[in-house]
C-alpha cells in the first residue's frame, strides 16, 4: 500500500481511517472493532464485549489476544495519524502489561498516542480501559516500521 494523505479534519481522518479498519484489515473487523475517535498523533478504538471473545467462560473475561489485538490495532492508527498518511507498517514490539482482569459485559476502549517518530520507526504508548481511564485493564509500549514500497 503506497501513501496516502488523510483528510486534515478530524472527523474526515476517523472516517477515512474507519476504512482501513473494516476493509484492509478484516481480523479488525471480525473482533467488532470501531475507530472512535482520530487526532494528529492519537487515536481511540472501542471493543464491545462478545461472548466469543471470553477466554474463561467461567469468569466471562475477555481473551487475552482480543485485548493484544485491540492495543495493536489503536497503536498502528495512532501511527498512521502522526504519519498523516495511510502508510504500510508492522509491528516491531509491543509490550502489554496487562494490570486487571478485564469486567464481563463491558466493552473495552484503547488510546493509543505515536509520541515519536523516525524516517523509519514510530514509537506508541497505550492504556486499555473500560469507562474510565484512571483504572486502566492494560497499558503497553510499542514500535512500529515503516514499510517501504
Amino acid at each position: 500500500m503506497s501513501d496516502f494523505s488523510l483528510p486534515m479534519d478530524p472527523e474526515g481522518r476517523r472516517e477515512a481511517l474507519s476504512v482501513l479498519f473494516t476493509e484492509a484489515v478484516p481480523h479488525n473487523h471480525a473482533l467488532g472493532l470501531r475507530l472512535e475517535a482520530v487526532g494528529t498523533t492519537d487515536a481511540t478504538v472501542v471493543m464491545p464485549y462478545a461472548e466469543v471473545l471470553v477466554g474463561n467462560p467461567e469468569t466471562g473475561v475477555v481473551a487475552g489476544g482480543a485485548v493484544t489485538t485491540l492495543i495493536d490495532a489503536a497503536s498502528g492508527a495512532a501511527v498512521m495519524a502522526a504519519l498523516g498518511a495511510f502508510a504500510a507498517i508492522v509491528t516491531l514490539d509491543l509490550r502489554i502489561d496487562y494490570l486487571r482482569p478485564a469486567r464481563p459485559g463491558l466493552p473495552l476502549t484503547a488510546q493509543a498516542e505515536c509520541y515519536k517518530v523516525t524516517r523509519m520507526v514510530a514509537f506508541v504508548r497505550a492504556l486499555v480501559h473500560q469507562g474510565d481511564p484512571a483504572t486502566p485493564v492494560a497499558s503497553s509500549q510499542g514500535t512500529f516500521m515503516r514499510v517501504e514500497s
